[in-house]
């Protein structure tokens, strides 16, 4: 070879050498998270609970990963809207879905929800916990939840409980109340929580099942007495409100909550950072202290964990809505 050659393959291996490396250097670029803002698709209206509480959390969690997050928001029946848009926009990490325990009750409400939350999707980690409160009129006869369960014993289809639309998770709450004490109670479906509180202010409803952040204020006005909570265990957000279970319903247990998902298929590396980034949002003292004013209890978990909750209510609420003989839409 001559050196005219060797000094012609030499250039061109340098060439192709530095070409390479512009093309690594490109690839990785390309690939690096994130590289735009986040979008979160949340499948309830703008304003409420759920909405407000990603609204906050992301808020903190954008200085976390170096980027901003964008809320969308796409109601409609069983967050099929929302989760179809997720699924859509591909499994870089750009898109997020916010699920709730509602998610676990569509799972069984649908007979083709077009999603699967445990299959299509990947958890992240959840941001917060609530309870539901029973309570009653500030004017009732009833005291505590145990007065109410002992007059329904003794007055079997005397009793109505009042919640917003079947199938929501504080109707299927009180269709659990009725299996768990084996009470024979009416449940009375109303359209939304302020039609709900006129009907049980005025006496037509003995007993309703809702969020503390929709009754805060009629508690707060004397208007509506809390009788008890949904959870395992007293809320920091009502610590002094006892829970169903104290209160006399052994077995009682109503825990909702909202998290972060992720197309399945996002890189283990993004939902890391995420995960890692909600922990350390959601054990500042400021945003606890924000979210337990919405009714909310800040707690973040593992990716595992959050799966284990979500397989865990599925199969509660499936034998919830099978026992109560709820028809699927």
């Amino acid at each position: 070879m001559s050196k005219k050659n060797g000094l012609h393959v030499t250039r061109r291996t340098a060439a192709f050498m530095l070409g390479a490396t512009a093309f690594g250097v490109t690839g990785a670029q390309a690939q690096a998270w994130p590289s735009k803002p986040i979008r979160v698709i949340v499948p309830f209206g703008a304003g409420g609970v759920a909405d407000v509480t990603v609204r906050l959390v992301t808020e903190r969690l954008a200085d976390k990963v170096g980027q901003r997050f964008v809320i969308e928001n796409q109601p409609g029946p069983g967050g099929i809207a929302a989760a179809r848009s997720v699924l859509s926009a591909g499994a870089d990490g750009h898109t997020l879905a916010l699920f709730s325990n509602g998610t676990a009750v569509s799972v069984n409400m649908f007979k083709d929800l077009r999603f699967d939350p445990l299959k299509d999707f990947a958890p992240i980690s959840t941001l917060g916990f609530f309870d539901f409160v029973l309570a009653t009129s500030a004017n009732s006869k009833y005291r505590t939840l145990k007065d109410l369960i002992d007059y329904g014993k003794a007055n079997p289809g005397k009793l109505n409980v009042g919640t917003v639309v079947v199938g929501s998770t504080q109707n299927l709450s009180a269709e659990l109340l009725k299996t768990t004490t084996g009470l024979d109670f009416r449940i009375v479906p109303f359209r939304n929580t302020p039609d709900l509180t006129l009907s049980m202010t005025r006496g037509d409803v003995d007993l309703m099942i809702d969020s503390y952040s929709a009754l805060k204020s009629l508690i707060d006005d004397k208007q509506v007495r809390a009788l008890a909570s949904s959870g395992p265990m007293r809320s920091p957000v009502t610590p002094d409100l006892p829970t169903a279970q104290e209160a006399g319903v052994p077995g009682y247990d109503v825990t909702s909550w909202n998290a972060l998902f992720a197309p399945a298929g996002t890189p283990a590396d993004v939902i890391d950072k995420l995960q890692k980034g909600l922990a350390e949002v959601l054990a500042g003292p400021e945003m606890k202290s924000r979210l337990l004013e919405l009714g909310i209890e800040a707690r973040s978990t593992q990716p595992q964990q959050l799966r284990a909750q979500l397989e865990a209510d599925i199969a509660k609420w499936e034998a919830v809505i099978t026992k109560a003989g709820i028809p699927k839409n």
